[in-house]
């Protein structure tokens, strides 16, 4: 079949769906010029590892390095707006109120495009939190009302004192269990889910694709490349998201 057959028969898939569910990861985000975890580590922070900065023991060992890190990494994310395949998403969400986004990407560009339903497996890099969850998992924090030597390091927290870190998951650190359940649970029930732009090499992200085809949902991938995914995807669109999805939401506009 030729890909426009395929986003034809995808359009068919979804439009006739119950229970559509998304999954998405860092390919979405790179289209709109967020570099991937690895690809941030360029210049002064190209001799890092990415597992020496993105744990809480190295954020106990070197607080400052860390939060600096990450206030790099918010800074060259925070041009970024959302591209024509996260705006597709927002409007087959307006179109399938009950569809859920599980994202593994950090930044909120789903959220600026207008979705709503996102379950978010890795956190939010705009956020933080008290690194000792003080008053209970997590316990945010709102930096912009806290005034302390910016070029020290991280705040601390406003309750305990404890540092303020992002609230995002770091390696060795298990997925908030609200989001995680959300998105099992969305999986599970799921019976077309579009897999967009995810290696689907992090687990347990990885795996939702596995619990939607065990209850015999339909898996549609979008992705330029193939994925340690694409051995159990029914119907694989090869392109970027920013490309397909726009084409796939006239598909389907085109047929009712």
């Amino acid at each position: 079949m030729s890909l426009e057959a395929d986003i034809a028969h995808s359009a068919d898939l979804i439009r006739s769906s119950q229970r559509l569910t998304v999954l998405t990861g860092a390919g979405v985000s790179k289209e709109s010029g967020v570099p991937t975890f690895r690809d941030a580590l360029d210049g002064l922070w190209a001799r890092y590892d990415p597992a020496q900065l993105a744990n809480a023991a190295a954020f106990q060992r070197d607080p400052k390095l860390v939060w600096d890190f990450y206030e790099y990494r918010r800074e060259i994310m925070r041009p970024a707006k959302p591209n024509p395949g996260h705006t597709a998403l927002a409007a087959l969400e307006r179109r399938f109120p009950a569809m859920s986004i599980i994202t593994q990407n950090v930044d909120d560009l789903h959220e600026q495009a207008g979705s709503r339903s996102v379950i978010r497996l890795h956190g939010r890099i705009s956020a933080n939190k008290c690194f000792a969850n003080c008053q209970g998992s997590p316990t945010p924090v709102d930096v912009t009302a806290l005034e302390w030597d910016r070029g020290s390091g991280p705040p601390p927290c406003p309750h305990c004192g404890a540092p303020v870190r992002p609230d995002v998951v770091w390696f060795g650190e298990a997925l908030p269990g609200d989001q995680l359940q959300a998105a099992i649970h969305a999986s599970e029930n799921a019976d077309v889910m579009l897999v967009v732009g995810t290696s689907g090499v992090v687990r347990p992200a990885a795996d939702m694709p596995y619990y939607a085809k065990r209850h015999r949902a339909t898996l549609i991938e979008i992705n330029p490349v193939e994925s340690d995914l694409t051995p159990i995807i029914d119907l694989w669109l090869a392109g970027a998201s920013g490309e397909i999805l726009p084409r796939v939401l006239t598909a389907l506009g085109a047929h009712g």
